[in-house]
């Protein structure tokens, strides 16, 4: 993968110690964080991203600790990173780290086992996901899961791009049905904030 890949991933707050550069799906299997993650948010039809938290509910922690930051923006940071910045469960629109194998088309597998016979169905289309590889049974690196929409991302792990693989994503509730391209993994990776850009905003607005 590009070196900026994993840059990013390491200002992300990723482990990338354990890569060797051998494989692209060996390489994202080996990845490791301790936090979760957040997108920035984006222009919708509703609301304009600078109208939006760019955390689930940071505007309350913002409320509460607005004389901390006042008095010190270091120790009002290092809360709120202790806050948002861990393996927390609770909902804050996060997205976690999976770094797993899917492999629905490789025979055997427990994938396979399982998937194989369902992904053969009408309803299910990879059309979007063939477009990027020459292998029809290419297996999947099941990259983030989430409480975003929507929640489960993958890249093909034969993509022919295997330096910056497509990014695909589909929800639990149409899971393979409805697949979205999300474009390059480096792009999508500048998606979310990293500790210090989340910094930068907050600072921005409270100046």
């Amino acid at each position: 993968m590009k070196k900026d890949i994993l840059d990013r991933i390491q200002a992300l707050g990723g482990d990338i110690s354990s890569v060797k550069g051998e494989s692209m799906a060996e390489d994202l299997c080996s990845i490791t964080f301790k936090t979760v993650l957040y997108r920035k948010p984006i222009d919708t039809p509703w609301a304009d991203a600078d109208n939006q938290e760019p955390i689930e509910s940071l505007g309350n922690f913002v409320d509460e600790n607005i004389k901390l930051f006042q008095e010190d923006k270091e120790e009002f940071f290092q809360k709120l990173y202790e806050k948002y910045f861990t393996l927390t469960e609770e909902p804050y629109g996060q997205y976690f780290w999976h770094g797993k194998m899917f492999t629905p088309f490789k025979d055997g597998s427990p994938d396979f086992n399982e998937w194989n016979d369902m992904f053969k169905g009408d309803l299910y289309s990879f059309k979007e996901i063939y477009s990027v590889t020459n292998n029809k049974t290419t297996d999947f690196i099941h990259l983030f899961y989430g409480y975003g929409y929507p929640d489960c991302v993958y890249v093909a792990s034969q993509d022919i791009n295997s330096e910056n693989p497509t990014v695909f994503a589909t929800d639990h509730e149409e899971w393979f049905i409805e697949i979205d391209n999300e474009g390059d993994l480096e792009s999508y990776l500048n998606t979310f904030w990293t500790k210090e850009e989340l910094r930068i905003a907050i600072e921005s607005v409270l100046k």
